[in-house]
């Protein structure tokens, strides 16, 4: 039994009294045999283990609660069970990867307020996470309005291509809950495109002792960012060594080659509409036509390389068939599929509208060089009421509900009172 005492002086001992009964031959008792041991250093000790103990524990729930809303459980339980795992290095390992951003919301961001940017941006990303998390993926890093997750890392299985387009498609038909509840606040929709690769990568802890992070590098992580960036609004694009990992359940497309910025040979990649087996998901397949203007809008665009324009070369053409998303344009000069062109438009005493419209480029026109489709990915609220009104009263006139025509025309007329 242990007992604790109060010394004369002040101080607290802790003894332990141990009584033993010595017993004659018959088994009567015949003698007490006690004795008393001083265990306060053990005590100390014991206090001092249950201490560290408690701070352990409450460090291992704060490194829970603040990279579990970041990591899956399984990153947070290797960081916390394996004193190894903290050590700087990696290993190489095969992982799918996958790149998920906003089309446009650079320039979105700049034309809200910051509140609604916020409001936005946190919708989103709490929307994605939980999707993310569902299908097991890890997610690497937040770059502003993209997210980088991961397949295969930590923990590797067997189906992790085939989760992570599972994911893709999971969270591109998530995106209409988001615009949804955008839509209640009067803000606007968002697009997302999804780029996803699958290769040979090195996975482990990177950085210095005071600063590190789990992640990935490789060209292979180049490859599905730049994958990614040739997507429109909306649209999934896999790889070919993605393609042959998930294996006859995906459903896909149409294919192309790519030229991906730093790699020699060009890129197959693959357009995901859907994905079997226990899954079974598709995207919602919505396309709206394209309408031939009665009259071309004049327009001067730049071709941007990444998030640069090249502000020098000013070229002509025209829009000649539109719809809310996307057109179809007349560019005096061929420009190549997947880059992106800002667009100026243009009245028709030379007024320029407020604003511009952000494009990329999904294909060429058949049977055409000069001729192009183009996906909006972003564009002022001058161009957006003026392309809407267009569409609208183009399609009135194909209806034979003709309004009657001012002399200088009605898109002439539009395009010429427009904001300038």
């Amino acid at each position: 039994m242990q007992r604790r005492f109060r010394h004369r002086r002040g101080h607290y001992l802790w003894i332990q009294d141990s009584f033993k009964v010595i017993r004659d031959n018959e088994g009567k008792p015949e003698e007490l045999v006690g004795s008393w041991a001083d265990i306060s250093d053990r005590k100390q000790i014991e206090s001092e283990l249950q201490r560290v103990a408690g701070d352990v524990e409450r460090r291992n729930r704060f490194i829970r609660e603040t990279f579990g809303r970041y990591l899956t459980d399984e990153v947070v339980d290797t960081l916390l069970e394996s004193p190894a795992s903290l050590h700087i290095g990696g290993e190489k390992r095969k992982v799918t990867m996958m790149m998920a951003d906003l089309r446009g919301f650079t320039a979105l961001s700049e034309r809200l307020a910051p509140k609604w940017v916020v409001t936005i941006l946190n919708r989103y990303l709490s929307t994605m996470v939980k999707v993310i998390k569902q299908y097991g993926g890890t997610i690497d890093e937040f770059i502003g309005d993209a997210i980088f997750v991961l397949f295969g890392a930590p923990v590797w299985r067997e189906d992790d291509a085939q989760r992570a387009v599972a994911c893709a498609v999971a969270m591109q038909l998530a995106m209409t809950s988001v615009n949804e509840q955008n839509k209640e606040e009067d803000l606007p929709d968002l697009e997302l495109g999804i780029g996803i690769h699958t290769g040979q990568v090195v996975v482990g802890n990177i950085g210095s002792l005071d600063r590190m992070k789990y992640g990935v590098v490789g060209s292979h992580v180049n490859l599905a960012s730049r994958i990614q960036s040739c997507t429109t609004g909306g649209q999934i694009l896999v790889s070919e060594a993605t393609r042959r990992e998930v294996g006859p359940m995906l459903k896909i497309g149409k294919q192309m080659e790519v030229r991906a910025k730093g790699f020699e040979q060009p890129v197959t990649v693959s357009e995901v509409v859907g994905i079997g087996g226990s899954h079974k998901l598709s995207l919602i397949q919505t396309r709206e036509t394209l309408v031939a203007l009665t009259e071309e809008i004049p327009v001067s665009y730049f071709l941007a390389e990444g998030s640069q324009l090249s502000g020098e070369m000013i070229f002509k053409g025209s829009l000649t068939k539109l719809s809310s998303k996307r057109a179809e344009v007349r560019l005096e000069s061929p420009v190549p599929i997947f880059s992106n062109l800002e667009v100026l438009l243009t009245g028709s005493e030379g007024k320029r509208v407020d604003g511009s419209l952000q494009c990329k480029v999904a294909g060429a026109v058949a049977d055409s060089n000069k001729r192009f489709l183009v996906h909006f990915t972003s564009m002022s609220p001058a161009v957006e009421t003026l392309i809407r009104d267009l569409v609208g009263k183009t399609l009135e006139s194909k209806a034979g509900d003709r309004a009657p025509r001012p002399s200088v025309g009605p898109i002439a007329e539009r395009l010429r009172s427009a904001p300038g």
